[in-house]
């Protein structure tokens, strides 16, 4: 009897995607279920039908989406054949997206193909090896992994963000916990190193937004979310969008891609 990842990628080819990238979309597929704990044929339904959605999905044309509201405003990050070498080793290169206000965009690709690596990039955190990278000047930077302190506990994170950003502590407090409830989450007193791991990337996600950035850059941002909290997370990226800001996101949900407006694969390259 045929696995379930040899019949998707079996499908796939059928219906005309590249051996590479077929391939590559089996071996997300498998490595999603693992994740679960859950057998692939649980998690997405039979191969040749999920196959035959993706493939729907990823060519049908986002303007086409009843969720497109916001007319593209300006261009507030463009990157331009930009690329990364560590000593000998070439990541990726001749990388070019341009994101204008109200656009999402999607980075996706295998593990260890630099995703997070351009995402600092785009974020001004680590500098490229060549190319040139322009962005607007407010930029929310939502980490992966850290970009907290567990010995501080959410409210004292939004005063020392807030502080950076300008804002009064009062001003700074009230603000974090506005946006704290959009993903059904209440701050308690409650130190970060006592916090479970979504419960973190909530604060993150926050965080990312408390100074109100033109262009928001997520790196995976929903690890450790529920389903529910997970609908929130995109309903408020839908919100960013409609509202004229830029959102840059690292993912490797392969369902994720209808919601966006641009796919930048590092995978093919």
């Amino acid at each position: 009897m045929t696995d379930w990842p040899s019949a998707f990628e079996a499908e796939l080819l059928r219906l005309g995607v590249q051996p590479a990238r077929a391939r590559r979309l089996a071996d997300d597929t498998s490595q999603q279920a693992a994740e679960t704990a859950t057998a692939p044929g649980e998690v997405f339904g039979p191969a040749h039908l999920y196959a035959r959605h993706l493939v729907a999905e990823l060519s049908a044309p986002v303007a086409a989406s009843p969720r497109t509201k916001f007319e593209a405003g300006p261009v507030l990050l463009s990157l331009t054949g930009v690329s990364k070498r560590y000593r000998r080793q070439t990541v990726f290169t001749g990388v070019d997206l341009t994101v204008r206000g109200g656009e999402v965009a999607a980075i996706v690709g295998a593990n260890g193909c630099g995703k997070s690596t351009l995402l600092r990039i785009c974020a001004g955190l680590t500098r490229p090896s060549g190319g040139t990278v322009k962005r607007t000047r407010r930029v929310g930077f939502v980490p992966q992994d850290g970009g907290t302190a567990g010995w501080l506990t959410a409210e004292e994170h939004f005063t020392l963000f807030g502080a950076a950003a300008g804002m009064v502590p009062g001003r700074a407090q009230s603000t974090g916990v506005h946006l704290a409830t959009r993903l059904a989450w209440r701050p308690a007193a409650q130190r970060v190193q006592h916090m479970s791991g979504g419960t973190r990337q909530k604060l993150n996600l926050v965080l990312g937004e408390l100074h109100a950035p033109d262009l928001l850059l997520l790196d995976e941002p929903y690890q450790g979310f529920d389903q529910g909290t997970y609908v929130d997370f995109w309903q408020q990226v839908f919100a960013w969008r409609d509202a004229g800001r830029a959102v840059v996101v690292v993912t490797h949900l392969l369902h994720d891609l209808q919601n966006v407006d641009h796919v930048l694969d590092l995978g093919e390259r």
